[in-house]
Parts: structure tokens; sequence; C-alpha cells
């Protein structure tokens, strides 16, 4: 037996010992009120001696709630763990009356909801992170309805920017040798461009021309964080068929220039906001620029998920003709398989393309989620694809348009600070001369 087994089969020893001298007895499921009053001791000082037992019988209570006990449990936690304003009043004067580092510190506590010290202690179990992003991605179902939960998702937001921050990361790369067990879990996770089964997943991950890389934390065992497929090609990818294409011949012994990054998946709902995708990025270039030398160009082959949106709602004056022109077309079934309507389309909607994708914003990044992601993390726009992703729901999405974002490693923090500061979205000739 190794050294980290043996302390891993002690600690979890300890664990089952704390909990029985400690922990509540009892087989019953717990109802709110229960799990409520364990909160509370597991905040205590009583709770500080049984941590681990409290936290490991609080979590499984909490996992035994039906929906409605759940959407009460969410509330509660709302409700009960918010900070004291008469004592947030108190501790702002004292700061601003005597600016020192322990008045400062008093004001630290005093604004901080306990419910980030019950989360704390909560990640104490086993599999308590795990179980903490899970509580996390069932509150987002609510939010929408019962804004006070906003709350309770930011302070889970915030523990979960620490506690999965890069230091902790762990990029592994995946292959036909990985095993069958996580590689089920690239097939269940894969969210942009759907494997069809192992056939499909070993096209993916076994040729000597195509890789996928993750990102893993160790409190999550293997369950991947986020993973990306990568094509090793002669050129740059200008549809997903191509890549993709079942016939495809690997291209063996030739050396690769191009790395086409062209499909991102996130795999925890639980940490959606938190972000890995500009660090797993980034990281898979600087590997595949150490193991390939060859390589010197590094672009995505992406979706524009919120285009067609965009369409149906735009109000600006100067282009809503086109918009509604556009709509007339890709509104009729199977317009990409009629040449006229196909030729007429894609001269009213790569314009268009260009238009939503380097001059819409929000906040000075752009509207699409995806270009937003990739500007922001200092691409440059490189092309924009016609009839790239003809499946169903690149039709409806993006109507059938992809992109090219091209990650300049000499360029990469003018892009991002020039997008960050300025809103300028940096694209090539090719884009810029459809405006």
């Amino acid at each position: 037996m190794s050294r980290f087994s043996m302390l891993q089969e002690l600690f979890t020893n300890l664990s089952e010992r704390s909990l029985r001298a400690f922990a509540p007895g009892g087989t019953a499921k717990p109802d709110v009120k229960t799990l409520l009053e364990w909160c509370d001791t597991l905040l205590s000082r009583k709770g500080e001696a049984s941590g681990v037992a409290w936290a490991q019988r609080l979590l499984e209570g909490f996992n035994t709630l039906n929906d409605e006990s759940r959407l009460t449990f969410y509330r509660e936690l709302a409700k009960r763990y918010q900070p004291d304003p008469a004592d947030v009043v108190e501790k702002t004067t004292a700061y601003t009356e005597d600016q020192n580092a322990e008045t400062l510190k008093q004001l630290i506590i005093a604004v901080e909801p306990q419910r980030q010290e019950l989360f704390r202690r909560l990640n104490l179990a086993p599999n308590g992170t795990k179980t903490l992003v899970a509580l996390r991605q069932g509150l987002f179902q609510y939010l929408k309805e019962v804004p006070e939960l906003k709350a309770v998702d930011n302070d889970l937001r915030h523990l979960f920017s620490s506690w999965f921050n890069r230091g902790f990361l762990v990029l592994r790369r995946i292959d036909w040798s990985t095993p069958a067990l996580l590689l089920e879990k690239i097939i269940q996770y894969e969210a942009v461009h759907e494997i069809n089964g192992w056939d499909d997943l070993r096209r993916r991950v076994n040729p000597s021309d195509r890789r996928c890389f993750a990102f893993f934390h160790p409190a999550l065992g293997e369950d991947p964080l986020i993973f990306v497929e990568v094509a090793l090609t002669l050129d740059t990818a200008a549809s997903i068929a191509e890549v993709l294409d079942e016939n495809r011949q690997p291209n063996i012994g030739e050396k690769p220039t191009t790395a086409v990054f062209y499909s991102i998946s996130n795999c925890q709902d639980g940490l959606r906001g938190v972000s890995f995708g500009s660090f797993l990025i980034k990281q898979v270039v600087r590997e595949l620029s150490l193991e390939l030398p060859s390589l010197n160009r590094f672009v995505t082959l992406s979706p524009v998920p919120g285009f067609v949106k965009w369409l149906k709602s735009n109000s600006d004056e100067a282009i809503a003709d086109r918009c509604t022109a556009a709509l007339e077309i890709i509104d009729q079934p199977d317009w990409i398989q009629d040449e006229l309507k196909k030729a007429a389309a894609k001269k009213l909607l790569m314009p268009l393309a260009a238009h939503y994708l380097v001059k819409v914003q929000h906040k000075n990044l752009p509207l699409d989620p995806v270009a937003r992601f990739h500007i922001g993390n200092g691409s440059s726009l490189d092309r924009i694809n016609w009839a790239a992703d003809t499946s169903a729901l690149g039709m409806q999405q993006s109507a059938g348009i992809m992109v090219n974002y091209l990650y300049d490693l000499d360029r990469i923090e003018v892009n991002h600070e020039a997008c960050a500061e300025k809103g300028i979205v940096n694209a090539s000739r090719s884009v810029t001369s459809l405006l």
C-alpha cells in the first residue's frame, strides 16, 4: 500500500470514528428544521471538535431532501446567515474613525455572511467539495423566481473561485489508453459537437493528429472540470465537417503547422462562472508547442451561438431591413439545400455576422458568449466561415456560420488589453472587409 493510500485510509477511519462519537444518531431522514439545527451546531464551538462528522452527516441529510424541502433549505440559508446590519454599521464606523489593521479585520468579519464559513466547514466532509458544487447546480433553477437566493449563489461562487484557482488544477491528456470510466465522462460532457458512441470518440482522441486535454481538481477525483479537443492540421479548418469526417485519413508522417481547437466543454455546471477555459487553452498551447515545434498557428473553430437570436431581436434601424430579409430566407425549411437561397443568404448573413461579432457589445466585450470568451482571452477574429456547421443546432443558432479565433502568442496580451480597456475587437482584413 502506498503512503498516500495509507493516509487516505487513516483519514477515513478517523472520520468514521468521529462520526460515531460526535454526530447525531438515528437513521431517520432529517427534515429542514433538523438540518438547520445541525448547521448551527457546525458553526458553533461545539462543532469545531467534530467538524468532519457534522459536515458529513449534514451533507448526507441534504441529499435526502425532496425538491420542495431543498428550496426551503436554500431560502433559510439566504435568510438565516446574512451579516447583521447593525454590526456592519458599528464596524464601519469604527474603521472610519480609526483605520488600522484590527478595525479593518473586524469590519471584514462583520460583512462576510456566516454562510461562507458554513460552506468552508461543510467542505471538510469526504466529497464535500463535490456535494457543494452539486448544491450550487441545484440552486440555479430557482434564481429567477427567488432572487434572494442570489446571495447564496454569490457566496458559493466566491469560494469556488478560490478553491478552484489555477494553482490547484492538473492538466492531463485524454487518449485511447485513458480508463473507460473517464472516457465515458468525455462522451457524456461533450457540449459542442455530440460524440456518437465509442467509434466517434476514438476518432477524436486516438489518431496521431488529434489531441484531447482536460483539467482536473484533486477534490473531484476523476471527474474533469473542462476539456478541449484539438485537430493538428496543415491548414486552418473552415468547417466542422472536415474535422469530424469519418473517412478522414490522419496526417501521418507530415508535420502539422496548425492546431485547431474545435470543441471546449465545461463539465461541472455547478462551477458556472468560475473560469478555467482561458488557462486551459494557454497551457495546451504551451504543451503542444513543446511537443510539436512545427506548429506555428493556433486557432479555434468556434460556433456563434447568439447570432440568430440577435438577428431576431435586433433593433438597429441601420441594419434592420437586412436582418429581416435574412430571416425570411433562413426561416424556410431546407434553405441551405437551395443554391439560390443559399447564395442570397450568404450575401446578407456574412456582413451581418461580421457586424455582430465586431461591433455588438455588452460592457466592452462582444455580446456573443463564445466571442466574449475568446476575444476577452486575447485572441483576434481571424475568419468567418460560411456553411461551416450544417447540423440542426448549428443552423438553429448561427445559420451554419463558424468562426476562427487566432491565438497569436505575441499579441495575446495586447489584444486582451485593447478589448478590456477600449472594447476593441482585433479582426483580420478578411473580416473587416465584410463590414
